[in-house]
């Protein structure tokens, strides 16, 4: 089946894609589990790392990715170029403050201890809407990473090309 992308505001078609056939998605979902048994024993500084680059990324890719999510949905230009600078704003903020958000915390019970410890996961699938084809997915992505698990993402039809480049 293929997937057409549509500039809203002149009716152009943009982009044909192909979409994952069953076997395409089992080995996507493969690859996912395979990933998040060495994903969960990276360290915090390196998670961070990879989200802070990230970060970099999206803003040294600032205007080509607001053009193309201009393009795909209509938003205008301003608000596409602000919608990757907050996406990379979130990879920032959860590569700095994660590893406090999931230390161990010891609770008041009256057992002889008890706390509470966040573990990983594993695979999350994460369904997205088109409106901040960036914002939603990386808002998602960041503290899923950053929590030792991976994602696997079925993007809007809308927004093909954005949910690739994320890629």
């Amino acid at each position: 089946m293929a997937i057409e992308t549509i500039n809203p505001a002149t009716g152009e078609r943009l982009a044909t894609y192909e979409a994952f056939t069953p076997e395409r998605v089992d080995r996507a979902l493969t690859l996912a589990k395979e990933a998040a048994h060495q994903w969960r024993r990276t360290s915090f500084e390196e998670r961070s790392a990879r989200l802070r680059a990230l970060a970099g990324v999206l803003r040294s890719q600032r205007d080509e990715l607001a053009l193309l999510a201009t393009q795909e949905m209509g938003k205008p230009i301003v608000e596409a170029r602000a919608e990757v600078e907050k996406a990379a704003g979130g990879c920032e903020y959860y590569a700095e403050h994660s590893e406090r958000f999931l230390a161990p915390e010891v609770v008041e019970t009256n057992a002889r201890e008890s706390f509470v410890a966040y573990r990983p996961l594993g695979v999350v699938l994460a369904i997205m809407p088109w409106n901040f084809p960036y914002w939603q997915v990386l808002r998602a992505a960041a503290p899923i990473i950053m929590a030792g698990n991976t994602m696997v993402l079925k993007h809007a039809s809308h927004v093909t090309g954005c949910a690739l480049t994320l890629e």
